[in-house]
């Protein structure tokens, strides 16, 4: 599972998305219902941006805005940072670190097929580390 295909068929390839013009009440209410920490904003098909909690808490509660009177378009983050599922993980948290964000579309061919977060790519790294390890400790005490 060394790339980002092999994390989405471990995790799996649901992606959760809302429109550009649905209120940032209505993006925290399904971020809530589904907990995650992200959506995809997406409008016939295309990818447009993601919406973060981050987002929420820097563009409308630090400005004195309303989610309800808000709209995705406003305070979504346009033209994400994405990857493709060939991309090692590590590239992944590279990514992530350098560009301090904490979602990453993964688009094949321009088509949205999954979302992987920091979680996801620090528990694969730390799931591959843990079977070298017991790989070499199977090697040190001689058994198969």
């Amino acid at each position: 599972m060394n790339t980002v295909r092999g994390l989405l068929e471990t995790k799996g390839y649901a992606v959760h998305s809302i429109g550009p013009d649905a209120t940032v009440r209505e993006a925290l209410e399904r971020m809530a219902l589904v907990n995650v920490g992200a959506l995809v904003v997406t409008e016939k098909g295309q990818l447009l941006g993601i919406l973060s909690e981050r987002d929420y808490a820097r563009k409308v509660v630090l400005h004195g805005r309303y989610s309800k009177d808000t709209l995705v378009r406003e305070i979504m983050t346009a033209d994400p940072v994405c990857v493709e599922p060939s991309q090692p993980i590590e590239l992944c948290m590279t990514l992530m670190t350098n560009r301090r964000i904490r979602h990453l579309p993964v688009l094949q061919d321009g088509k949205l097929m999954g979302v992987i977060s920091i979680g996801d790519v620090v528990k694969a790294i730390i799931d591959e580390q843990k079977f070298e390890i017991q790989q070499l400790e199977q090697y040190i005490h001689g058994r198969p």
